[in-house]
């Protein structure tokens, strides 16, 4: 009766949390009319002869929520997750069939954790808590219309009493069926809370985590994710990276991304001995590159700049990605140079066909390729040098190998070595 609000969105917002979510359509009574809903409520005055008429179906439904465990745990290995980390949650009916399924399935089909949401306690299968400690989270609105805050309470009181792990959230209100719907109340935030709670349970820790989170720790990558908007609206350029450092008029400045800054990194002597001047900054896109292009370039009268930007807008990471918005940011930096007769060369974006940092997006090769096309013909039409390092580095699904990028994005000793005989080649 309400398979979207209590189904299918919950298990999308899960999803966006990195969380495996399965949607159970299980037996229900057989409603008699084009109404089921009505039909319902004229029943529900009568919670005592409701029950006596529920109750082979509960029986049937607790099957399927059995089944339905049983069968996600045996196939754990096809679905990637952790045959030990699989909860089972449901929603008012759903919650009567959650707390059914926890007291009676067999070991080997027993959720590791609950989340009953305004259960309906009534025609509960069972009493007997797991042997094995389960968490429990629980949330009802004081305000439900069918009277289930007690259910609720008395539900995490059995819990809390047992000395499981068990939370409780009254919302002052709310009514019944608050799901995933949008009432501009906090009820709206229950999932935020679950989310909370699970993380607390230690169920969000990533099976698979990306390079900066094996790097520096999950919980330090979220902190900084956090702190980013606020980066962004202090400074949103760095403009304070380089607002201080020099360049003199026979050098040529790079100016980029995580990549250019990676490069003087990993060899200051080569930008040294070639007389280049590395302006990079990790995580930045075109626009960000040119608002700070004056300050970091034009200032400066170098011998030549080199623009090395893109992968960060495909990667969203300021926005999205809208490749004519790229392009005109690019074209202004290049008619920027030339008013100061600053000679250009425009490099392409690299290989890379997934960000470890956005790996929601996909794979997004097809984009850079489209993007290089057009940076190519704007080099021709601009009259300026292009340096095609995807050409040189790609591999056949137009992404990087290991040897040239680990992570698929940041190039190695060895593709900097490609790219340094590119760039000093069309520099001179």
């Amino acid at each position: 009766l309400s398979i979207n609000s209590e189904g299918v969105d919950v298990a999308k917002y899960l999803n966006s949390k990195g969380i495996a979510a399965f949607v159970l359509k299980y037996r229900l009574t057989r409603s008699m009319t084009e109404d089921p809903v009505k039909e319902l409520m004229a029943k529900m005055g009568d919670f005592k002869k409701l029950d006596e008429a529920n109750a082979n179906t509960v029986k049937l439904a607790t099957a399927d929520g059995i089944k339905a465990m049983q069968y996600v745990r045996q196939h754990a290995a096809d679905f990637d997750i952790n045959p030990s980390k699989i909860g089972f949650m449901g929603f008012s009916a759903g919650g009567t069939l959650t707390m059914s399924v926890a007291y009676t399935a067999e070991t080997d089909s027993k959720p590791n954790f609950i989340a009953p949401i305004y259960a309906y306690a009534g025609a509960i299968l069972g009493s007997d808590l797991p042997i094995v400690k389960t968490p429990i989270f629980v949330a009802v609105a004081a305000d439900d219309q069918l009277g289930l805050m007690p259910h609720s309470i008395d539900i995490f009181n059995k819990w809390n009493e047992a000395k499981h792990p068990a939370e409780l959230h009254v919302f002052e209100k709310g009514g019944h069926g608050f799901g995933m719907r949008i009432q501009n109340l906090p009820t709206d935030h229950w999932a935020e809370r679950f989310t909370d709670w699970l993380k607390l349970q230690g169920y969000l820790k990533k099976l698979y985590p990306n390079k900066y989170e094996k790097l520096y720790g999950e919980d330090a990558v979220a902190a900084n994710a956090l702190l980013e908007p606020i980066k962004l609206k202090n400074d949103y350029a760095n403009l304070a990276r380089y607002k201080n450092k020099k360049a003199t008029p026979d050098q040529t400045i790079l100016i980029g991304d995580s990549i250019t800054e990676g490069w003087y990194a990993a060899d200051s002597g080569f930008f040294k001995s070639n007389k280049l001047i590395g302006r990079g900054i990790s995580g930045q896109t075109s626009s960000q590159l040119l608002l700070r292009f004056k300050q970091d370039v034009l200032d400066h009268k170098p011998k030549a700049v080199v623009i090395h930007i893109g992968t960060n807008d495909v990667a969203e990471n300021t926005g999205p990605y809208v490749e004519a918005n790229t392009l005109s940011n690019i074209q202004t930096m290049i008619d920027l140079a030339k008013s100061k007769a600053i000679k250009v060369v425009l490099a392409s974006v690299l290989p890379a066909t997934k960000f470890e940092w956005r790996r929601s997006l996909g794979n997004r090769s097809a984009e850079i390729v489209a993007l290089n096309a057009r940076l190519k013909a704007l080099a021709l039409s601009n009259k300026i040098l292009y340096l095609d390092y995807h050409t040189q580095l790609k591999n056949s699904e137009n992404g990087m190998d290991p040897d040239l990028a680990e992570d698929g994005v940041h190039p190695s000793k060895k593709a900097f070595g490609i790219m340094g005989k590119m760039l000093v080649r069309l520099v001179k």
